[in-house]
């Protein structure tokens, strides 16, 4: 299950993770957003214990989704060892996504 990653909780849920992150920066009103998170809700369950996905609501965290430079949605970040490795913007498919963000 996603976690809803915020300000507050961004360094312990993300950068202090032990298995990699796949943080998705959406929003409520995204359409192309809402239908890719029951494909990052399958790759988690796909690679279970092997990665985690973590969401930020652009709209609530402007923060965040400034410092990462946001400028469009859906963003997703790969983070490991609290480093990017990979960005992807775009909906995608399941094994696209995968491919992009080399995993």
């Amino acid at each position: 299950m996603p976690v809803k990653v915020t300000t507050e909780t961004f360094k312990k849920e993300v950068l202090e993770s032990e298995v990699p992150v796949i943080v998705d920066f959406w929003a409520q009103w995204c359409r192309p957003c809402l239908m890719l998170a029951p494909v990052l809700e399958e790759l988690e369950s796909d690679m279970e214990g092997k990665v985690k996905i973590a969401k930020v609501n652009v709209d609530e965290e402007g923060y965040l989704a400034n410092q990462f430079r946001v400028s469009s949605i859906p963003t997703v970040y790969l983070f490991e060892n609290g480093q990017v490795k990979n960005q992807v913007i775009g909906l995608m498919r399941k094994e696209d996504l995968k491919r992009r963000l080399g995993l």
